[in-house]
């Protein structure tokens, strides 16, 4: 099929790629010139396993492609897929205008039957909204359905082409039965095909990631109690993620949840509720737990270093989880922040997310190597779980510090372990 990618942010790019890795014809449109420039000359923008070879494979071969003209494009296509950034406000709403510009640009192509596609994160009722809007600007046949995306960064190639499920909302037959057509090979791995409604497939991604984040904060809760009563959290994860009701999956205490989803999404659920009076103290209490809990690590410091001006303190991991370069609601920049309020001479290290790091805070030191960092540290607070992590040279990290202490807020090392090595250590929840 002839598809068209509107957007070459992270949903967009790796969506065009793996699309045109199934043998489809895929043009990726971006109003950026210099984006497309660096796209068409190989170079990626943002860091995700896989994909930079898989962006150049298919354009060597023909089937990916990139341009800043779009009405040649969509009017090619079979279908288009909206893939543009929806930011967000204060209270929560997303702002829809660069979303209705594009929708605009789509409407004013048109030539023949068109499916478009929302892959965007929108609002319940958005592709209702769509459809009256596209009406008003063309007199072509074309559907819309909503086709949300599911893709964890850092595993996004793996999530798109080993999906748990596809969901399509869609209220035509022929937009569904083309949109089916698409997905074919993945139903020939049985991966199940969901077809819903516009506004469930909507409401689906809201849901998927407010119940992922409700877990994060849920274990979050509790850090703080196992840290009084001696308990111990990772065994507690352990013994109700053995619970076949509960499962194991996002059970582990972290520094706070982040990324461009889940606090997103969830104030977006807040103000969908509270637009429509409806009681949304569940969402506004996982998003309020996970505020709170990003600011409370500097006390575990505190513990070992009360004074922290002029002492130099290394932190390890920038991006809000490992196996990306995204740092957007990192709670590692929550910690930066309150290390420079408290006067402390701070250095970074992160294998891949510096760069974006140092465009928001430039005043800081950034490390090419964690040793690095560590060098006349007094303390080393652990805030990603890249691999480099797990197995590094404690004893030579010891060796570099000014004084052994390691505030471990993804509980990667064991405590008694980290005791006998002679570090000052705590963990989250660690009693």
């Amino acid at each position: 099929m002839k598809l068209s990618i509107l957007g070459t942010g992270y949903v967009g790019l790796v969506t065009g790629a793996c699309f045109a890795d199934l043998g489809n014809d895929v043009v990726c449109l971006d109003i950026d010139a210099d984006k497309i420039r660096r796209l068409e000359e190989g170079v990626v923008p943002i860091y995700e396993p896989g994909l930079a070879e898989l962006v150049k494979r298919n354009a060597s071969e023909g089937r990916l492609r990139f341009s800043t003209d779009s009405p040649p494009a969509i009017a090619e296509s079979d279908v288009v897929f909206i893939c543009v950034g929806t930011p967000q406000a204060d209270s929560g709403k997303a702002d829809l205008s660069p979303f209705f510009q594009v929708a605009e640009t789509i409407a004013r192509s048109l030539r023949k039957y068109t499916v478009i596609v929302t892959k965007s994160t929108v609002p319940v009722g958005t592709a209702h909204r769509l459809r009256h809007f596209i009406k008003e600007h063309t007199s072509a046949d074309f559907d819309v359905a909503s086709n949300p995306e599911f893709l964890k960064e850092g595993a996004a190639i793996k999530d798109f082409q080993n999906p748990d499920r596809i969901v399509i909302g869609a209220d035509s037959p022929r937009a569904r039965d083309l949109l089916t057509r698409l997905y074919a090979p993945h139903a020939r791995i049985n991966r199940p095909i969901l077809h819903v409604n516009s506004q469930t497939a909507e409401l689906i991604k809201y849901a998927a990631n407010g119940m992922l984040a409700c877990r994060i904060s849920f274990m979050n809760a509790l850090t703080a109690l196992c840290e009084k009563y001696g308990a111990d959290i990772k065994e507690i994860a352990n013994g109700i993620g053995l619970d076949s009701r509960i499962g194991p999956r996002f059970l582990q205490a972290s520094p706070g949840y982040g990324g461009s989803c889940f606090p997103k999404d969830v104030r977006a659920l807040v103000e969908m509720m509270e637009s429509h009076q409806l009681n949304a103290s569940l969402f506004r209490a996982i998003d309020q737990v996970n505020e709170q809990h990003k600011k409370s690590h500097l006390h575990r410091l505190f513990r070992w270093v009360p004074d922290l001006t002029g002492v130099k303190v290394a932190v390890w991991g920038l991006s809000f989880k490992p196996r990306t370069d995204d740092i957007r609601e990192s709670a590692s920049l929550t910690l930066i922040e309150q290390l420079l309020e408290h006067r402390a001479k701070v250095s970074a290290y992160d294998p891949e997310a510096a760069k974006n790091a140092a465009r928001i805070i430039p005043k800081i030191e950034y490390a090419a190597t964690p040793y690095e960092a560590v060098r006349e540290a007094s303390a080393v607070m652990v805030m990603t779980e890249w691999d480099v992590f797990r197995n590094i040279d404690l004893q030579r990290v010891k060796s570099l510090m000014r004084q052994p202490v390691m505030v471990d807020c993804r509980n990667i090392y064991e405590p008694h372990e980290m005791k006998e090595l002679g570090f000052k250590y705590s963990g989250v929840g660690r009693g």
